[in-house]
Formats: structure tokens, C-alpha cells, sequence
């Protein structure tokens, strides 16, 4: 059984999911697994590979949700990306996303190539 804030992750994803497909990406995995981390959405626009974080709150007592993004959290992202990448032999180009959520205020903020090597 889900908590509330895996409740709340959950639902998120489903509204970042829905929001990309509106703008023309196609949805290849959510809740990607692999042995160092987990991806949210795996998607395709035009023949860009777009590996997206999404971080929801229902309010800002502990920042925007993007804010939860950190360094720690970027490096961990980045090997999981890469190694998705290796195994499954892309060569087309990628960026790596974060779509921030604010659910009280209905706001989807999608910031592109948040995530950058270092």
C-alpha cells in the first residue's frame, strides 16, 4: 500500500506523463529501473531521447519542487541515464529533464536540460 507522499509521486507522474504527450513526446517506459537508480519517463521527441525527473508537492513548506533536485540527486540521475544509455546502445542525442508539480496551484513547470554533466 502507497504512503501519501508515494501516493502524491504517483500521481504526478501520471499528470507529467499526460502533460508530454500534449506536447508531442511519446512515452517509452515510466519508472524505469535499473541497478544503480530509477528514471520517471523515458521519452521520444523527434529522434531526442528525454530522461525526465518528476518532483511534486502539494505545498512549498519545503521548497519548489524542483529545489529537490540537488547534487546528489543530479549525479545519481546521471549514472542511471548513462547506464540505460550503454546497455541499450542510443546513439541519438539526449537531455535530462525535471517537470516540477505544484498541485494546490495547478502549476507544471518543465525545465529543460536541468540536469547537465558536471
Amino acid at each position: 500500500m502507497l504512503n501519501k507522499n508515494q501516493h502524491l509521486g504517483k500521481w504526478g507522474e501520471k499528470k507529467a506523463t499526460e502533460f508530454l504527450k500534449k506536447k508531442g513526446y511519446k512515452i517509452l517506459f515510466r519508472n524505469y529501473k535499473n541497478s544503480i537508480g530509477e528514471i520517471d519517463i523515458i521519452a521520444k521527441i523527434k529522434k531526442k531521447f528525454v530522461f525526465v525527473e518528476v518532483k511534486t508537492r502539494s505545498n512549498n513548506n519545503f521548497g519548489i519542487p524542483e529545489e529537490a533536485v540537488n547534487f546528489a540527486k543530479q549525479k545519481k540521475l546521471l549514472k542511471t541515464v548513462e547506464k540505460y544509455i550503454l546497455e541499450n546502445k542510443v546513439k541519438d542525442d539526449y537531455q535530462i529533464d525535471v517537470i516540477a508539480i505544484e498541485k494546490k496551484k495547478n502549476i507544471i513547470r518543465h525545465i529543460k536540460n536541468a540536469v547537465n554533466y558536471f
